[in-house]
């Protein structure tokens, strides 16, 4: 999942005595095991960050259930356009509005969806008495991005689709991540859970740290950058940027390679983003 959420429990809530266990969530069995009696919260990503991961919402609500927690689904990569947990069982559905929400890159922002009375108002409680409440003006930003977002993620996802699969047959290109793909093994459960599979792609670069530093530094129409989900295409390097946060032996085992690139597909031209990842490949790999 992404490193600030692995840096927030681990290095601020275990400070008070908070404890948190890490499991692949594709594996049930590896959840069940992983509840407690005091478990109060089974956190989920889906699609994972970076990896493309597909959770059954379904599956994992139902577990959080047998054990009294609360389920939570960071709805990011997907949105409400694709995907909609609390339709699958979900308690809350967290959103980074920074990303697809607001859509344009400039503002900064969360949002917790509850269908639950209780639970707004216990959230609205701590909300209030911590000062967690936006701007009048980041609202607006984030309003303005929501009368857009239909057609934003169309083309997201269209430009999405086309370049993974031109990555999934190019030769500098040892594995493509992206649910959309029938090489992807959480392929069937994406297409029942989502109405489409987004605008994020991962891949692994046939090459060394230092040929995916170059990649992601040499590229003209991809800016280099951690975020993701505005108009414009960024890219980035998990294991020096977004997920550097985690130990590098719990990166490892998670599968995020020093070669692993992710992308957040923009709305431009798919031929000049094409065009741009094979510069920067011709400069990486020469």
């Amino acid at each position: 999942m992404y490193g600030g959420t692995h840096r927030i429990f681990t290095q601020v809530y275990e400070e008070y005595d908070l404890e948190f266990d890490f499991v692949d969530t594709t594996d049930h069995d590896a959840v069940r095991d992983a509840m407690r009696e005091n478990t109060e919260l089974l956190w989920v990503e889906t699609p994972t960050n970076p990896l493309m991961n597909v959770n059954d919402i379904d599956a994992l609500t139902d577990i959080a259930d047998e054990y009294g927690a609360l389920s939570a689904v960071d709805n990011t990569f997907a949105t409400p356009m694709l995907q909609r947990p609390l339709e699958h069982g979900a308690d809350i559905v967290s959103h980074s509005l920074t990303k697809y929400l607001g859509g344009h890159s400039d503002v900064v922002g969360g949002a917790l969806i509850v269908d639950d009375a209780d639970l707004d108002e216990r959230i609205g409680f701590y909300q209030n008495s911590v000062g967690a409440t936006p701007s009048p003006f980041d609202c607006f930003l984030v309003l303005r991005g929501t009368k857009t977002l239909p057609v934003r993620m169309d083309r997201h996802c269209e430009n999405a689709s086309e370049l993974a699969h031109w990555l999934q047959d190019h030769d500098a290109v040892d594995r493509v991540y992206y649910p959309g793909l029938e090489s992807h093994p959480d392929h069937e459960l994406a297409s029942e859970q989502m109405d489409d599979f987004g605008g994020m792609l991962s891949f692994e670069l046939d090459g060394t740290l230092e040929q995916a530093e170059t990649v992601v530094s040499e590229t003209d129409v991809f800016t280099l950058a951690e975020s993701l989900g505005g108009v414009e295409s960024l890219i980035e390097q998990p294991a020096t940027m977004t997920h550097a946060a985690i130990p590098k032996e719990e990166r490892e085992a998670a599968g995020l390679t020093d070669g692993l690139i992710r992308v957040s597909v923009g709305v431009e031209h798919v031929d000049d983003l094409k065009a741009d990842l094979q510069q920067a490949f011709d400069e990486a790999l020469a």
